[in-house]
């Protein structure tokens, strides 16, 4: 007697060949058989006209501490992923000292877009150390199976205090952090993870410590992959960061190295050509280095309160170092910090994910009702109308609204054909979810659903197996995650349940859910009949979310293939 029984599914089994219809049989978690004739079950569910596939593996996520509150990670289960990888690009809040705690939070509210009122109310701070923070997940329990790095910013911060935003590290730091690295991967880390992006930078604008190390420090932790024998080296690569430096890294440790993020920028069309064929050279020459892309145009929501889409220049600094309210309008009226910020529009044009796009900059909703006429239009527009520059006029308006005009900006990866050459490349990894950071900004952790409605149904860029393929099997085969990502007898049952004909992401929607009755935004799942994680279903089509939350079937992933 099985558990449950899926049958006449269209069965997408991962690996990118040919699709069939036949039924998959669920017993003890696992996928005990697919064919016909498979005997009863518990539940027999008919699933005709509907496409089974493997979860989706969601390896770009910032769940690190949302996870200690809500251990369902949500929104991603009830956008079909049942796999989510955390810690990436360094920022993790373990290891962490007691007296470090605020900080580390303070840090996450700029560089990850998180509201500091829900980190200090939501936290659950129950470690101190990396291999703590895993054995409080696995004793807590998580809805879907974790894989976590180690991150480059926290390990710096444990050991060398508030100098790692500072300073490069001594020769004994440098062996400190690195036995931190392989505790951290004794213990069950997927990796190590780092940035030296331009754009990351915490409290008052001051660099997340990663981006102090040097080429030194960066060998001996990325090197303890080699010496442990297991293990990922993900980046987010900044301006400065050289592709033949990270191969040069990749050689070194001897292990795969996933570079963030490669998306088209109009203003700089070139620029992730010329840098994915570099890595395409550095493949070729044996080197297991590949790219993280993204199937979803870069939009962020947001109030110049918060406004991380210009955080990325230089001159936008005293706004992160002001302390709010009438600190931060001085700032705005201030002649001189509008003067730098438009010479910094200028000189660093298409290297930021702003680039002086203001027709693509919108309005979405004002405070002042006497301003709702602009509500809709672009600031190019409103800018011409008013014979400003579109900084005076965005400055302007938001001013006289205290602050809380509502904007929307389209920032990258809105060419649809330049897109599609990116992410058509079966060698790029298609992820970047973001899911549980920058979430008064965007939301796409539905890039899966969105990747097979938009891209494949609607446009026709690549066929469904191979989207499934790409969604499932390699992310499964780039973390080394073990008997995942493929429909096979004796792999564990994660599952997707959809429709093809309707699967797609819905609209985005604010909600106030967080801890401290902190906003978000969501998009809701369009298509999906089910989601199971290692046999126990989390979403039903009636739901269009996650059902039964005191049910956390996820497993946390502490051994991957060498």
């Amino acid at each position: 007697m099985h558990d449950t029984l899926i049958a006449n599914a269209l069965i997408l089994d991962g690996c990118g060949t040919g699709s069939y219809v036949a039924d998959l049989a669920v017993k003890d978690g696992l996928i005990a058989d697919i064919g016909h004739g498979l005997g009863a079950a518990a539940e027999v569910i008919d699933a005709t006209g509907l496409a089974l596939m493997p979860g989706i593996i969601d390896g770009h996520t910032h769940f690190d501490a949302q996870l200690t509150w809500d251990p369902m990670a949500d929104p991603s289960p009830a956008l079909g992923v049942t796999t989510v990888v955390i810690g990436n690009c360094g920022f993790t809040i373990a290891p962490c000292r007691p007296e470090d705690r605020d900080l580390t939070l303070r840090n996450l509210t700029h560089v990850e877009g998180m509201s500091l009122e829900a980190l200090r109310q939501g936290v659950v701070w129950e470690f101190d150390s990396f291999p703590e923070y895993l054995d409080f997940l696995d004793r807590r329990g998580v809805g879907p199976n974790v894989a976590a790095f180690v991150g480059h910013s926290g390990v710096r911060s444990f050991v060398m205090g508030e100098d790692a935003s500072k300073r490069a590290a001594t020769d004994d730091e440098i062996a400190q952090m690195a036995r931190i690295v392989r505790e951290a991967l004794d213990a069950g880390a997927v990796g190590f993870s780092s940035t030296t992006a331009d754009a990351h930078s915490g409290e008052n604008g001051i660099p997340m410590p990663s981006r102090l190390a040097d080429m030194r420090e960066f060998e001996a932790l990325s090197g303890e992959l080699r010496n442990a024998g297991t293990g990922v080296f993900m980046i987010t690569r900044g301006n400065s960061t050289s592709i033949a430096s990270l191969e040069e890294l990749t050689r070194n440790h001897g292990r795969t190295t996933l570079v963030s993020g490669f998306l088209h920028n109009p203003a700089n069309p070139q620029r992730h050509v010329k840098l994915l064929a570099e890595l395409k050279a550095a493949r070729s020459r044996g080197h297991r280095i590949f790219g993280e892309v993204t199937c979803c145009p870069l939009t962020m929501e947001f109030t110049l309160e918060s406004a991380y889409v210009f955080e990325g220049y230089p001159a936008w600094r005293p706004a992160m170092q002001a302390h709010g309210g009438e600190d931060l309008r001085q700032v705005f009226r201030d002649e001189s910090f509008r003067n730098a910020v438009k010479a910094n529009l200028l000189e660093l044009k298409g290297t930021r994910i702003f680039n002086s796009e203001w027709d693509k900059l919108n309005i979405v909703a004002v405070a002042n009702p006497g301003n709702s006429r602009f509500e809709g239009m672009t600031v190019a527009t409103v800018a011409a109308q008013s014979g400003q520059h579109p900084l005076d006029c965005m400055l302007d308006l938001a001013l006289s609204e205290d602050l809380k005009t509502l904007f929307t900006a389209v920032l990258l990866n809105s060419d649809t054909q330049e897109v599609a050459k990116i992410i058509t490349d079966p060698e790029n990894y298609i992820t970047l979810s973001d899911a549980g950071a920058h979430t008064t900004f965007f939301c796409d952790a539905g890039f899966g659903l969105h990747l097979l409605g938009h891209w494949v149904r609607d446009l026709g860029v690549m066929s469904l197996e191979h989207a499934v393929s790409r969604l499932t099997s390699q992310p499964a085969a780039l973390f080394g995650i073990r008997q995942r990502g493929q429909l096979k007898s004796g792999y564990a049952a994660d599952l997707l349940l959809f429709d093809p004909k309707t699967i797609g992401r819905g609209p985005a929607k604010r909600v106030h859910d967080l801890p401290a009755g902190a906003a978000r935004l969501v998009t809701p799942s369009i298509g999906i009949h089910g989601v199971w994680v290692n046999g126990v279903r989390l979403v039903t089509h009636k739901d269009q979310g996650i059902a039964g939350r005191d049910r956390l079937p996820g497993k946390l992933l502490r051994a991957f293939v060498h």
